[in-house]
């Protein structure tokens, strides 16, 4: 039965066409994780990046979401976290701006307008961190103070030419990183810039592979632990399939309506709330956030006494990586999702909540239950975070897979599947689970 679904995607041109251009185009990010930036010892770049693997830091987030591009200082190593950072922004300011709102609320022409924003400000970004990064490179192994000894030199010949380089070089390996992504999403199949972010993560699934071989090897952890920690990270991905495709639908009753000459009847249908609203952006947040006394410690070594005591017990890291993740997911939902205009559209489309009056006591409900599944969520998203240090404290072993890339990877995968399950339907074929299965249904998004 799965060979027969797998083998229906390959039997239509197009959807065949748009896989065959998507793997193609990921494959062209991966071949660029390799191409460095010129000037940048790569031998010195991996001895410095085994460092902080070892210690944590800022540097190993970005490394996870650049795809190992940090590893060997690539032409790629900003990633397309700039990209993420500029959306983030653009969602942030349409809050607080009412030019920017007007645009998100002009359909297709200000959707358009607001992407190019977007891409300005990604351009922008990449050069200011371009500039940082050029001049945080050429002080590694200069001076033992503040790189923890760390004295591989990783720019031999630092010089004004090196600097911009660095910046030209990075700024379009972003440049270019983006267009990919914006390619994959027209032409191919699912959203671009999170399958690079995905290919990326994937990526590192064979090396941390390979480290767990070693260890069985070397006897640091037996087969049945390995065999039990697979188990449970199978159970893990199932709950985070089944919460992510989890909503909490208020029903919605649409009255009779005139529309020019045409009588419209009454409806019963819902308005869908997902479970986990804000997505991977609390636990990415709460992160950075709890890297930064471990990276600024590298020039401020005062610093180092607050990393060493926040990471000195794994209940107390644990305790505030829990708190941050609730807070950011209450912060980031109250921003991007407003009940007040869910209400006003509602009440525009001649429709009420049953037992509810349409107006104030409409956004008063919507945002009630938002509040309680977003509790729900928010400890939801601590769970899977704290999963990944449990373990690593348990066994004794520390893991590059965390929680936030377990979430992105199924999120993403979960979405894809469901775009290729979109183009079999569509096609009188059966989705991937037969044709008296269940159809497969992502991450559900609310336009506020």
């Amino acid at each position: 039965m799965a060979l027969n679904a797998f083998a229906n995607v390959f039997r239509i041109a197009e959807l065949r066409s748009r896989l065959i251009y998507t793997l193609a185009l990921l494959a062209v990010y991966r071949i660029g994780i390799f191409i460095n930036t010129p000037g940048v010892d790569r031998a010195a770049m991996n001895a410095f990046m085994d460092a902080q693997r070892q210690s944590g830091g800022l540097f190993s987030l970005f490394n996870l979401f650049s795809g190992g591009a940090l590893d060997q200082m690539s032409i790629f190593g900003l990633g397309i976290m700039p990209y993420v950072s500029a959306s983030i922004i653009i969602q942030l300011l349409a809050v607080v701006v009412p030019s920017l709102e007007r645009l998100q609320k002009e359909g297709a022409g200000g959707r358009q307008k607001i992407n190019q924003y977007t891409r300005y400000g990604t351009i922008f970004l990449s050069v200011i961190q371009g500039i940082g990064i050029s001049r945080w490179l050429a002080s590694l192994g200069r001076s033992d103070a503040g790189q923890s000894g760390f004295n591989q030199i990783v720019v031999p010949n630092d010089n004004a030419w090196f600097t911009f380089m660095t910046v030209i070089s990075l700024t379009a390996g972003t440049a270019f990183i983006m267009w990919l992504g914006e390619r994959i999403t027209e032409r191919g199949i699912g959203n671009g810039i999170s399958l690079i972010i995905f290919a990326g993560i994937v990526a590192g699934l064979l090396p941390s592979g390979k480290t767990l071989l070693d260890m069985i090897s070397q006897e640091i952890i037996s087969v049945a632990a390995v065999g039990a920690l697979l188990a449970f990270m199978v159970l893990v991905v199932g709950v985070v399939v089944y919460v992510e495709r989890g909503m909490r639908r208020i029903p919605v009753q649409y009255a009779k309506r005139m529309a020019g000459r045409r009588m419209f009847a009454g409806q019963a249908t819902y308005f869908p709330m997902k479970v986990n609203t804000a997505g991977v952006i609390p636990p990415i947040f709460a992160g950075a956030l709890l890297s930064f006394p471990a990276t600024l410690g590298t020039w401020f070594p005062a610093l180092q006494t607050v990393q060493r005591s926040i990471e000195g017990s794994p209940w107390v890291y644990n305790g505030i990586f829990v708190l941050l993740i609730v807070f950011f997911s209450f912060f980031y939902t109250a921003l991007t999702f407003r009940p007040d205009d869910v209400a006003d559209n509602i009440k525009k489309q001649g429709g009420y909540i049953p037992g509810i009056r349409p107006g104030r006591q409409t956004a008063d409900f919507i945002e009630g239950v938002l509040n309680r599944i977003t509790f729900g969520g928010a400890l939801y998203l601590a769970a899977i975070c704290v999963i990944p240090s449990i373990i690593s404290n348990v066994l004794g072993v520390r893991f590059t897979f965390g929680g936030t890339a377990l979430l992105i990877v199924v999120g993403v995968a979960l979405d894809t599947v469901q775009q290729i399950e979109g183009h079999l339907i569509s096609r009188n074929y059966e989705g991937f689970a037969g044709p008296r299965g269940p159809r497969i249904r992502g991450r559900v998004r609310v336009a506020a």
